[in-house]
């Protein structure tokens, strides 16, 4: 019986060895296949948002001009990417307006018409005025410290300082949304600088901007809310009538062109 045991018992501890350094292998494999999984997705996302951007830039920075076709297998191509986040990319900027996508036609830059700009600057406009004077009356010393950052941002007027700005110039105004305390409010003012992005670069008044956002800066350290508000209405007609200028020349130019 002894003999016996002692035959057994290795046979037996070698069985459970084998089964635990099998499930230990299991486990490894398993874990690392989970995180090539991780990987693979934080990749893929990071090319997405790598290529929005790129895109974005292009079209704010007129690059890629109105009703330009934006072919997915040449955008791939030059990214050395899929088309699957060219696609995604190209649906995030769907979203936010700066792309139109046609059925069966494809992906074109956003072509706006005159009224439809008209449009969009009169509602930024009374937007902007009803956030100011919110904000004005709101503001947390937290929230003008993040303003008086983002305003400290502006450093010059060469194209990559300007094209920096209007990053800057819209973060500024959100802020100031964020101050208002209403949510609603701020998404909106967000959608419709998106789709304005493009043609606020036309207006390439840096320093003239930057005097204005002293004053608001300055009157909603005051709290002062007809002094904020007359700098706000200040800023938007300026920068309206220099955008429409700005497009209505465009336009003759295009047409005279044509004929």
């Amino acid at each position: 019986m002894c003999d016996t045991v002692k035959l057994i018992c290795p046979i037996l501890l070698l069985g459970v060895s084998s089964c635990i350094l099998q499930a230990l292998c299991y486990n490894f494999q398993e874990s690392q296949r989970e995180g090539v999984m991780v990987v693979t997705e934080q990749t893929a996302t990071t090319i997405k948002y790598k290529i929005y951007k790129e895109i974005r830039r292009s079209i704010i920075m007129q690059h890629l001009r109105p009703g330009e076709r934006l072919s997915v297998e040449d955008l791939a191509r030059q990214y050395g990417t899929s088309i699957t986040p060219v696609r995604e990319a190209l649906q995030m900027l769907d979203q936010e307006g700066l792309v139109t996508i046609k059925p069966r036609s494809g992906y074109f830059v956003t072509r706006l018409t005159l009224k439809q700009l008209r449009d969009l600057l009169e509602l930024r406009g009374i937007l902007e005025l009803a956030s100011v004077e919110r904000a004005a009356q709101r503001i947390t010393p937290e929230q003008l410290a993040r303003l008086e950052r983002v305003h400290a941002g502006y450093t010059g007027d060469d194209e990559e300082s300007y094209d920096r700005y209007t990053d800057e110039n819209r973060e500024f105004h959100y802020l100031i949304a964020e101050a208002a305390g209403n949510e609603e409010l701020a998404n909106l003012l967000r959608h419709i600088h998106e789709r304005l992005a493009r043609y606020m670069v036309m207006r390439r008044g840096g320093q003239s901007q930057l005097h204005t956002h002293a004053r608001i800066l300055d009157a909603l350290r005051r709290h002062d809310v007809a002094a904020a508000r007359q700098a706000m209405w200040e800023e938007i007609t300026e920068t309206r009538d220099a955008i429409l200028e700005r497009v209505i020349q465009e336009e003759s130019s295009a047409w005279q062109l044509q004929s």
